[in-house]
């Protein structure tokens, strides 16, 4: 069985799967798109082109759920971190499961996401989001876009919503 939501699906998975987490590979790709269209396809978030993820794919935390019982195993979560200057970072692309919201997924990625900025002596982390109050709970802080770092608002001019932008702007400091 799959959901569906607009001729976008994602493979049902069982919500007690075992679970691991890695980096993601060229493999991944189509698995990433259904999961981040799905949410797309609800307004929640904005659809990512398999050529971008293609390009970003070095960027992504993956999620897996193993097979359990009578359902396959599959894409239960991903973030990525995708570095925009020698001081700054976006956390993107966060989208979970259905099945396996409120397992704590979105926190251990954003959090991987974090550990490799951190390894890598990054300063400071942003993310456009409509869920303003997940990313506080991981330490994030909303800012007025016009705040933010020159270099964000040239990959934004690649958003078919440059114009109309609703999402709202968070700021998290690492050092």
């Amino acid at each position: 069985m799959t959901l569906a939501l607009d001729s976008i699906a994602v493979p049902d998975l069982h919500p007690e799967a075992p679970l691991s987490t890695r980096k993601a590979k060229l493999s991944d790709i189509e698995a990433i798109h259904e999961l981040i269209g799905y949410w797309a396809a609800r307004g929640l978030m904005l659809v990512r082109s398999r050529a971008l993820l293609a390009e970003t794919i070095r960027d992504f935390h993956l999620v897996m759920a193993a097979p359990h019982e009578d359902k396959p195993g599959g894409l239960a979560g991903v973030c990525g971190l995708h570095l925009l200057a020698p001081d700054l970072a976006e956390v993107r692309g966060l989208a979970i499961h259905p099945h396996m919201q409120g397992r704590g997924l979105g926190k251990q990625l954003v959090e991987a996401c974090e550990a490799e900025a951190r390894a890598i002596d990054l300063p400071a982390l942003f993310a456009w989001t409509y869920q303003q109050g997940f990313f506080e709970k991981c330490g994030f802080v909303r800012i007025d876009k016009t705040n933010l770092h020159p270099k964000v608002w040239s990959e934004c001019q690649r958003c078919a919503f440059f114009e109309n932008c609703n999402e709202i702007a968070m700021f998290r400091t690492l050092t």
